[in-house]
């Protein structure tokens, strides 16, 4: 196994985290965002109201990309399965 090699499984790997992770942290931040300016043009300054919006939001994102993810994560775990010889060798 050479080292290009390991590298590019290595970048398939972060690439597949960052695309299957990457919609849920954009709302989050987006949630996050909106939920800070919210707090500082009413200075309202409760906790609770920094999370709440975010976690349901994230829940909502979760349903509706869920089916994308997964299919991102079975095509990349069937891809290291089925190559596993490659690795081994």
């Amino acid at each position: 196994m050479s080292p290009e090699f390991v590298i590019n499984v290595a970048e398939k790997g972060v690439w597949t985290v960052l695309l299957v992770a990457g919609p849920l942290l954009a709302i989050a931040l987006g949630l996050g965002l909106l939920v800070s300016i919210f707090q500082a043009t009413t200075q309202i300054q409760e906790q609770t109201l920094a999370f709440i919006p975010k976690i349901v939001g994230v829940l909502f994102a979760l349903i509706a990309f869920g089916p994308w993810m997964l299919s991102h994560l079975t095509t990349f775990t069937y891809q290291i399965f089925s190559n596993v010889h490659r690795y081994i060798g």
